[in-house]
């Protein structure tokens, strides 16, 4: 039975099907923001948002089922049983604000979505190598932060005038959020005042960035490398597995088949066939001779 149900989990139509409950799902807490459609279809939106809650409890309750304690060795099984259990919680009260976190359900497309989910794999994969990327930014902006402090407090006091502003007015121009307006209020005080924003832009958006795209898809080629060998290494071992099954086959119908004794019958049969044929071949010459014997002793009574 579990392994029946297993099957019937991991099947295409049924991942489709999870995918469509999810997709108008969050449709309808979209609509639910919308205070005309709330007053038009309020009872609808209602209904399916609670038979989508109902169908991902059913299919948590029959994962559980037929995995067993494998379940919660998956870590997007996890995932997915944190997201129902908060759309369960009571949003009544002080708890209204939880009503909100129902839009969570829409992330489990990561986990139903095969392609989603090596994109969010990579990415985690990529923590430790990005890790030391931002403790450079990091480094880069602080000492940027410092010296513009120092630079330009008395000029732009609004973009730099202590060192907590300065970090976000930096932060908004590595993002490239009007830093040339920043740059050319700061120049008009300062004429080689771009040759700081300019250095900084350069190491900051085009190199420690660059290097946050650099490390996600070098993780991504190594999961997509590691599921080509996973594939692989399926696939052969579902290969071996068919051998196996038709050696075993062939096994017990030779052991099923009867053993003539002294030989096979179809031997026996054919010699049999051989021998007949060869006898007959050797009475040819004797008739002959018969015949030619009669033949002789009766031209000599008619002389």
């Amino acid at each position: 039975m579990r392994e029946r149900l297993r099957a019937t989990l991991e099947t295409p139509g049924f991942q489709r099907f999870i995918v469509a409950v999810i997709v108008v799902n969050a449709a309808t807490l979209g609509l639910e923001t919308s205070a005309a459609a709330v007053r038009r279809y309020g009872t609808a939106l209602t209904a399916v948002d609670h038979l989508a809650l109902y169908v991902f409890v059913a299919e948590l309750g029959c994962k559980l089922y037929a995995y067993g304690p494998r379940f919660f060795r998956n870590p997007w099984n996890l995932f997915d049983t944190a997201i129902v259990t908060v759309s369960l919680l009571p949003t009544a009260g002080g708890l209204s604000v939880l009503r909100a976190l129902r839009i969570l359900r829409a992330l489990r497309l990561i986990s139903v979505v095969p392609s989603l989910r090596r994109v969010v794999t990579a990415l985690l994969t990529a923590m430790p190598g990005m890790t030391s990327i931002v403790l450079l930014l990091a480094l880069v902006l602080y000492v940027a932060a410092v010296m513009g402090t120092k630079l330009y407090h008395v000029t732009a006091p609004d973009y730099f005038g202590d060192l907590p502003t300065s970090l976000f007015t930096l932060f908004q121009m590595m993002t490239g959020d009007a830093w040339s307006d920043i740059t050319r209020q700061v120049m008009n005080t300062h004429p080689w005042a771009w040759v700081f924003f300019v250095a900084f832009m350069l190491v900051c958006t085009f190199v420690v960035l660059n290097l946050f795209i650099a490390v996600v898809v070098s993780a991504m080629e190594e999961e997509h490398a590691a599921e080509s060998v996973q594939t692989t290494e399926d696939v052969g071992r579902a290969v071996l597995t068919e051998l196996a099954a038709l050696r075993a086959e062939v096994r017990e119908l030779r052991d099923r088949m009867p053993v003539a004794e002294g030989g096979s019958p179809a031997a026996g049969g054919n010699g049999a066939g051989a021998g007949s044929g060869t006898g007959e071949r050797a009475g040819e010459p004797a008739a002959r001779r018969a015949a030619g014997r009669r033949r002789g002793s009766a031209a000599g009574q008619r002389e």
